[in-house]
């Protein structure tokens, strides 16, 4: 395999703005309005409200969201005062909450990938299914922004599927709220109305609500397929019916966790197949367009360059060390630092790297985790 041609020029790497326009800063944004002690500032300028919901729709990216405005009357109507923030990297869900529900980089909270190594134990944990007897709190112990609003005496409450009650995930990077469970996706007059119930608490309040069958269609479907857009006209609706059922005081608050891009089956690259990308890695982790390599006992640089050989203009290639000089996590707690792989590759314009280890990826259509400014930028739009 030689490294692809490029024949247009491809995205540039996309930095995030952490303490700015990061998905970080939403919630303690939210928390200077409700009087939450150490949320000093709001650099979102969000409007001021005792009462505030909000909503993440997985997989809503920032350019997905302008391509189909005119298919979403209610969202493509308020893109036009919008603005777009950034995921922390890698752009994928487990590191987007959690930076969410900490109002923290990924630096600092640790929740560093879809998979990643612990340290401790060695194991490869899928911070989504979490099939692993280690408890969120201990994977993330840095306290949440809900535990410290509730403790200011906010009302917080999470709308969300029952499955999803106690999960690790959950319990990582969004324990503290009153957790508000529905049982079906579809019921959605069901799930508006417990917001509705739950802004209404106390004198102060925060909803959070999650959506997330946008992403799963993109998974399955792609980003670009008509099953995707369907699925976005059924969110559009969906939020403007939010936005009807709560009283004018409360501000309702929509965005996303990462966008999306979809990968041909002939740019995903099996990295089993490519003798010299294996060579000297343990362990191999993260998802196809962000993989964390973790090498024991060959050189990084040496894996690194042999990556960046083999990949040429398909991929930003770091070091750990390169990365974290770079800003790819904003600053890194030390006891962090070791979860990240020694090795970072982030795929670039439509290119995947693919590991028979993980076969149910190798259906996936619709992908993200990449610094690319289509997975990265996500909405910020208030009602």
């Amino acid at each position: 395999m030689t490294a692809a041609a490029t024949t247009a020029p491809l995205p540039p790497l996309l930095l995030p703005a952490y303490s700015t326009s990061t998905l970080a800063e939403l919630m303690p944004g939210i928390g200077h309005h409700l009087g939450v002690p150490g949320c000093d500032h709001d650099p979102l300028t969000l409007p001021p409200s005792s009462r505030y919901v909000v909503v993440l729709v997985d997989g809503l990216g920032w350019q997905l969201l302008r391509r189909a405005s005119r298919d979403v009357p209610y969202l493509g109507g308020l893109l036009r005062q919008g603005q777009s923030i950034t995921s922390g990297v890698p752009s994928t869900t487990v590191t987007s909450l959690t930076s969410l529900g900490t109002g923290l980089p990924p630096g600092q909270h640790g929740m560093v990938g879809y998979t990643a190594r612990i340290p401790d134990t060695g194991e490869i944990l899928n911070a989504l299914t979490w099939e692993s007897d280690l408890l969120g709190r201990a994977v993330q112990p840095r306290s949440t922004f809900f535990e410290r609003a509730v403790a200011a005496g906010v009302a917080v409450s999470s709308v969300g599927l029952q499955r999803f009650a106690g999960s690790g995930l959950t319990e990582a990077a969004l324990r503290g709220a009153d957790f508000v469970p529905f049982e079906h996706e579809r019921a959605e007059e069901t799930r508006i109305s417990l917001i509705q119930q739950a802004v209404a608490r106390g004198d102060r309040s925060l909803v959070y609500a999650y959506e997330r069958q946008l992403d799963h269609v993109g998974h399955s479907s792609g980003c670009d397929s008509e099953d995707w857009l369907r699925q976005l006209i059924r969110v559009d609706a969906m939020c403007d019916r939010i936005r009807d059922a709560l009283p004018d005081d409360v501000v309702l608050v929509i965005t996303g966790d990462h966008g999306m891009v979809d990968i041909p089956t002939s740019h995903q690259v099996l990295a089993e197949d490519e003798p010299d990308l294996m060579a000297g890695v343990d362990a191999l982790a993260g998802e196809g367009r962000f993989r964390q390599l973790y090498v024991d006992h060959d050189n990084p640089e040496a894996v690194a360059a042999r990556w960046r050989d083999l990949l040429g203009d398909r991929a930003w290639v770091r070091t750990r060390e390169e990365a974290i000089d770079e800003g790819w996590f904003g600053p890194v707690a030390g006891n962090v630092r070791e979860r990240y792989g020694h090795v970072l590759v982030a795929m670039r314009d439509t290119w995947a790297v693919m590991t028979r280890q993980y076969p149910r990826e190798l259906s996936l259509v619709g992908m993200h985790g990449s610094l690319t400014p289509a997975e990265m930028l996500v909405p910020l739009l208030i009602a």
